[in-house]
This record gives C-alpha cells, structure tokens and sequence, in this order.
C-alpha cells in the first residue's frame, strides 16, 4: 500500500425534507419524534454551517436531522456542487444516503446502519428475473441476460447522472456500494440499492473477490454478538490524486474503495476500516484481515471526516485504533 498524505481539508436549503430520525431512530414504528420517513427516494442540496457545540465540533450543520443525528453520515461538503440522495421507505426509514458529486458523476460515499430490526430476508435478488411489471428488470434480462433492475438515478438531473450505456463495454462491473444482499428487507428497498448513484465501476475481479469477502465480513458481524448496532460508510476515491482513468464513456473509477464500520455495543464504540486497492485487489490475499486500516488512516488516505457525528470523545477513540481481537481479525 502507498504511503498516505494527509488532506486537508447555517442553514439548508433543502430540496426534499426528510423527516427527523434519531441516532435511536431502530424500529420500523417510527422514531422518538413519532413520525415516519417518506418512503421512497429525494436529492437535497444542503450548505452545511459550523457546530457551536464543544463537545461535538465537527458534527454536520445542515438543518436536516437525518444528516445532523445519525451516526454513520461522514462530514458533508454540499454546496451547489452536490447532492445528497436519500433513500427510505415506510416500512423501515432511512434504507441508505449518499454524498454525490455532479462533476465527477461519482458518489463519495454511501452511509447507513445495520441491525435487527432492517436485516430481514423476505426478499430474493433471484426473484427480479420474474418481476414482469418492473420495466427495468426486464430490460436487464434482455440486455444482460439476468434480471436485476439496474436503472439510473431517477432524482439526480439527466446531466449529472450515470446511465446503463455508460458500463456497456467499459471493462467494468457495476459494483454495489450498499450491497443487494444488506438490503432485503423488502423488495423496495433492495431495488433502491440498484440505482447508479449507488454503484462504481469495478474489475469483476474485485467484485466478486475481495470486496465480496469484505461484504461477506460485514454481515457476519451484523448480529447480536457483535453489534446492537453497525454504522456503516462505503465507497471509492474519487478525488484527484487517487482515481485511475476514466472510461471511454467517462465513468469516474477509483483508485481505492473503502469501507469504514463502527459497532455500538452496550453503549461502546469500536471502529474498523478496510482500504482496498482497485487495480490489485488480491495484493494480499482474499482475506479481509490483510486490509485491516484504522479509520484515522482512512480519513488521511481519502480527506473525508468519518462519523462526525459521534461526539468528539466517542469519536476519537474509535477512529484511533482496531481492536482485532473484538472483530476477530
């Protein structure tokens, strides 16, 4: 691995509201405030102001509680620049919320939480071949011969978004971000995770690799021994210094992805970071053990300030070291 520089690095304008959900925010019945999210997806463009709250100085300021409370959310840019996109639906709230950059046509990264109560199977990816009204699904199984609805992101501008033309021929796989197999709880929220905004061109073979044997890490500590919660934030680089070359149809593709996870467990925090290098993604193997990072160093290799929401104490001594023998790695 490359040695790793350091970057350095109010109101809201809010397209969509969303509506408030706390960091307890768990359960299917709503949250604290007794509403539910909008089910479905919406951009916002926010500004995101400076916190006057000493025990949390770096904690997001937009004026939209899901992006202000919940502990997985990373420090946001905003701007006219970007988009926020947040996914839910009725039944289980906020499902995921990326950070999405219109120059680039590229997410920064996808954040959401994993816990009993939202990691239901009572939906099949199988089950997308035999959905005959859903448009997208078909088209897939005609074009690609399997049925998954892929579809480009229907709240970002045509201008801004990637489209299914833009991987034929590419070299690349569309690799998830908030995996299929984190979402399927039901089939809305599992087709949410098949919008473009949530996917990244991969090599197949870290695909269905070592970023597959990573995803498979992370379901298995999502259970009780583990977790009561896991905030989760994924994604590629996407900024200058580590991005390889783009595609002929101009697809943005990262040097490195990442994973970032924190573990709420009996009111204590634990951190965990994987840093996985696109172009040689089995340099050390397939074992996610060998791409252990601290988040720290996560934050030093891509410039983005993970879980700024946690406060500041919390947060510093989750994001400084690994307990490996806690993750079992």
């Amino acid at each position: 691995m490359k040695k790793f520089n350091l970057f350095l690095s109010a109101l809201a304008l809010i397209v969509f509201v969303g509506c408030e959900a706390g960091d307890d925010d768990k359960l299917p019945t709503g949250n604290k405030s007794g509403k539910k999210d909008t089910s479905g997806s919406a951009a916002l463009i926010v500004t995101n102001g400076t916190s006057s709250d000493q025990s949390n100085t770096n904690k997001n300021v937009t004026g939209n509680n899901n992006l202000d409370s919940r502990y997985e959310m990373p420090h946001i840019v905003g701007g006219n620049g970007n988009y926020i996109l947040i996914r839910s639906t009725e039944a289980y709230g906020i499902n995921y919320v990326i950070e999405w950059n219109n120059a680039k046509k590229a997410q920064r990264w996808t954040a959401f939480q994993m816990y009993s109560g939202n990691s239901g199977s009572s939906w099949n990816r199988n089950n997308w071949q035999y959905q005959t009204d859903n448009e997208w699904a078909m088209l897939n199984l005609q074009n690609y011969r399997y049925g998954d609805p892929f579809q480009p992101d229907p709240d970002l501008p045509v201008e801004y978004r990637t489209e299914l033309s833009d991987y034929r021929g590419s070299g690349y796989s569309r690799g998830h971000i908030c995996a299929s197999a984190d979402r399927l709880n039901s089939m809305e929220a599992n087709e949410q995770t098949f919008y473009l905004s949530n996917i990244m061109p991969q090599t197949s073979k870290l695909n269905e690799g070592t970023w597959a044997n990573m995803e498979n890490q992370v379901r298995k500590w999502n259970s009780n021994k583990y977790r009561e919660t896991l905030y989760v934030v994924k994604g590629g680089t996407i900024d200058d210094q580590h991005l390889l070359s783009p595609t002929s149809s101009g697809l943005t593709v990262p040097e490195y992805f990442f994973m970032g996870i924190v573990s709420k467990l009996s009111n204590k925090y634990r951190g965990i970071a994987f840093i996985l290098e696109h172009a040689n993604p089995a340099k050390n193997g397939t074992s996610p053990k060998n791409y252990v990072f601290s988040i720290d160093q996560l934050e030093q290799m891509t410039g983005i300030d993970f879980f700024c929401n946690l406060p500041d104490d919390v947060e510093k001594e989750v994001e400084s070291s690994v307990d490996r023998n806690f993750w079992g790695m």
